[in-house]
């Protein structure tokens, strides 16, 4: 044990340090032995090392052995599982933004602590930004099914809801169009990425297009499958449209490390407005055609 006058709060402040270390060692771990990618895995292996030796670095001071927190192993365990580590990972390493402050507070009874808050803003840093993962190579496909059925699924459902007032009708409509532009949508992505000399990639950037656009279509129409007030119907499928436009967005502003306000903004306005757009036109044939249903 490190020979130190460390007070209550301070032995205090470094258990929970400990705590944190042996618990984020056990997450790396428990992934690395689980992933398929050996290089993920290695990458994966080099950060719980570290995490481990930093529980060593503060265990010097306390002399004690700390547990780690099982709860937040569980957790972060099977969010990297099923959402992806770098999402998993990422999320946890937020959740530790508060810890710098705390780190600070210690590297000043504890000089030697620097090194430690020096790897953790680097080193793990850089090992983590070196994991591959096959599903944010296709983000940008994603983006491209998930955007456009929501601008054009919510629009339709606007639309079809003002001029139909019939949610049996309204959501079958809406399906045949839904299914139908989501085997457009692969279609017109896998002959884009083709033609752009990407072949090797163009199969597996349709199917992201195409089942982003399905998973869309089926969440935007449930409510009208569901209910028989159609205005009750279109006011679910706004929030669940909005609730896939925050849950995406959280998603890959927490992944790649990007603005989610800023990202969030654009696609919320833009849906919302098109579907505005819509359910006015919607409206204008009814009463000008003369459509009663």
């Amino acid at each position: 044990m490190q020979e130190r006058n460390l007070n209550p709060d301070q032995i205090k402040l470094i258990k929970q340090f400990q705590k944190n270390e042996i618990t984020e060692y056990y997450i790396y771990s428990r992934l690395s032995r689980k992933i398929k990618s050996k290089k993920n895995a290695e990458t994966l292996q080099k950060i719980g090392d570290d995490e481990m030796r930093h529980y060593l670095f503060w265990k010097e001071y306390t002399d004690v052995n700390v547990k780690p927190n099982k709860w937040k192993i569980f957790k972060f365990y099977w969010i990297a599982r099923i959402f992806g580590i770098t999402f998993g990972i990422k999320l946890m390493e937020k959740g530790e933004e508060g810890a710098q402050e705390a780190y600070e507070r210690a590297c000043k009874f504890i000089p030697e602590a620097q090194q430690i808050v020096d790897d953790e803003d680097s080193h793990e840093k850089e090992l983590i930004n070196m994991l591959e993962e096959k599903k944010l190579e296709y983000v940008g496909s994603i983006v491209l099914g998930l955007n456009d059925a929501l601008v054009e699924l919510t629009g339709t459902l606007a639309g079809l809801t003002f001029a139909l007032q019939n949610t049996r009708l309204i959501a079958i409509a809406g399906l045949i169009t839904g299914i139908a532009a989501s085997f457009s949508m692969a279609a017109s992505e896998y002959l884009s990425t083709k033609t752009e000399g990407n072949g090797a990639n163009a199969l597996a950037s349709s199917f992201y297009t195409g089942l982003a656009y399905i998973f869309t279509v089926i969440i935007l129409i449930l409510p009208y499958f569901l209910f028989t007030n159609y205005f009750v119907c279109l006011a679910l499928t706004m929030i669940f449209a909005v609730f896939v436009i925050f849950f995406f967005n959280y998603y890959i502003s927490v992944a790649k490390d990007l603005n989610f306000g800023k990202r969030f903004r654009e696609m919320f306005f833009i849906s919302m407005g098109v579907a505005a757009f819509t359910f006015g036109i919607g409206y204008l044939i009814r009463i000008f055609l003369g459509v009663d249903i």
